[in-house]
């Protein structure tokens, strides 16, 4: 049965278990079984009720039997059963619909001050009618005790038989609320691991994308600069192989240095993502594991990468390819980070490979500016010659993409576009060290 169907089932008297009120079958027999005894109770005493007030027998047990059965009513209303044994104490009978009535009353969600009041009432009726009682089977004999203790059993009788259900109901009700609230609260528990099992599946799957990307972008670099630097000479040995045998020899040998290089620098790539193993991590894994496995792998590439020092050597493969590279240098070196050294080198390098791609034979400028606590880095080219405006070479597309998430991700600034010259412009500012975030991650992971 669905929710919306029982609920309507609830509406109509029909739980999921049960019938009318009861929501299993086994508490609707506990009912029944003492509305019988306590009919069966009334009934009996419903005699001595007849007989006193001068009534029919057969009314007296009727009378006794109706007012009994209501104890089956104990669950749904218990107001009414506790208020019919206090109206039915007066013809001393009802003493286990009473005694039933008001356990279920003190243990049901009923205000307490209500619960409070009916009890006094059940107390102050049981002592009237003890009292009513005692004190007239005591004047009955000669010596027998006296008033003080009619009024001493007419107290502990009426005390004896309202205060213990009324306690034990107040401790069963609390007990059940507080394992309601406990029960409550381990689904919200189960409901709360569940969405953070969700998000940690989230941030290792982004993670995971993220480490895509920057394999993306360093086989990318790698790649696409070596290759381009030796299709150029791959040009240019065409060009003279007939006309100048020794410089088409020399242009042999620079694209041979060209492809060890690019294998080198793969194979130094491939090395590290094999190191990297250790810290990759699975998919339901806490967001803090997933920050240090991330951290200690942009670590080690940032580790095992170039360096600003290699700039001239770059510079110096372009220039051997036939472009036209000024480097330079203002103010001193400080201790920057591995890896903001490393994107440094990257964002000259891609420029570099886009003007061998896009503008064969442009006059490019390349400098760098060492400011205290940031590095700034500007790569401009004029305009292309006319007989050599475009090498032909295949481009993806994702140059400059990728050089502005390698600045950005160390929280600096970066801007291309094209000058007014008719040549293109990459600036790129970077702080000397990675976000303190990121660090403390990594410092986490030792």
């Amino acid at each position: 049965m669905t929710a919306t169907g029982a609920q309507d089932a609830t509406a109509t008297g029909l739980t999921t278990r049960g019938w009318w009120w009861w929501e299993r079958r086994r508490g609707a027999a506990l009912d029944v079984g003492l509305g019988v005894v306590s009919a069966l109770e009334c009934g009996l005493e419903g005699v001595d009720f007849s007989g006193q007030a001068g009534l029919p027998v057969p009314f007296g047990v009727v009378f006794g039997l109706l007012a009994g059965f209501v104890l089956v009513l104990r669950r749904r209303w218990p107001i009414a059963v506790v208020l019919v044994s206090i109206a039915t104490t007066p013809a001393q009978m009802g003493f286990l619909m009473g005694i039933i009535g008001l356990y279920t009353l003190a243990a049901s969600d009923v205000p307490r001050r209500l619960t409070g009041v009916l009890t006094v009432m059940a107390t102050v009726g049981t002592l009237i009618v003890t009292f009513v009682r005692l004190r007239h089977g005591v004047g009955a004999e000669d010596g027998s005790p006296g008033p003080l203790f009619v009024v001493l059993g007419s107290v502990f009788m009426s005390l004896g038989l309202t205060a213990p259900p009324v306690l034990f109901g107040l401790y069963i009700g609390a007990r059940r609320r507080l394992m309601e609230s406990l029960r409550e609260r381990a689904d919200s528990l189960e409901r709360e691991l569940s969405l953070l099992a969700d998000r940690a599946e989230e941030r290792a799957e982004w993670a995971r994308t993220e480490e895509r990307t920057r394999i993306a972008r360093e086989m990318h670099d790698v790649v696409a600069h070596r290759v381009s630097l030796m299709v150029v000479h791959a040009a240019a040995l065409q060009a003279v192989a007939l006309k100048d045998p020794a410089k088409a020899s020399k242009n042999a040998a620079l694209v041979g240095d060209m492809g060890r290089q690019a294998l080198t620098e793969l194979r130094e790539m491939l090395g590290v993502l094999r190191s990297g193993e250790a810290v990759r991590v699975p998919a339901a894994v806490p967001l803090a594991a997933v920050g240090v496995a991330a951290a200690a792998a942009a670590a080690a590439a940032g580790e095992d990468g170039p360096c600003l020092d290699e700039l001239e050597v770059l510079v110096g493969e372009s220039r051997a390819a036939g472009m036209v590279v000024e480097l330079l240098v203002e103010g001193e070196a400080g201790p920057y980070d591995a890896l903001v050294e490393q994107t440094a080198y990257r964002v000259v390098q891609e420029a570099l490979t886009n003007v061998h791609k896009h503008a064969a034979g442009a006059k490019t400028r390349v400098r760098l500016a060492h400011r205290g606590t940031e590095v700034a880095l500007q790569i401009e080219n004029g305009p292309s010659d006319a007989g050599a405006a475009d090498a032909g070479l295949p481009s993806g597309g994702n140059g400059l993409l990728g050089m502005r998430e390698r600045v950005t991700a160390l929280g600096g600034v970066f801007v291309s576009g094209h000058t007014e010259a008719g040549g293109f412009r990459v600036s790129a500012v970077l702080p000397e060290r990675r976000p303190v975030a990121r660090a403390e991650v990594t410092d986490t992971a030792m």
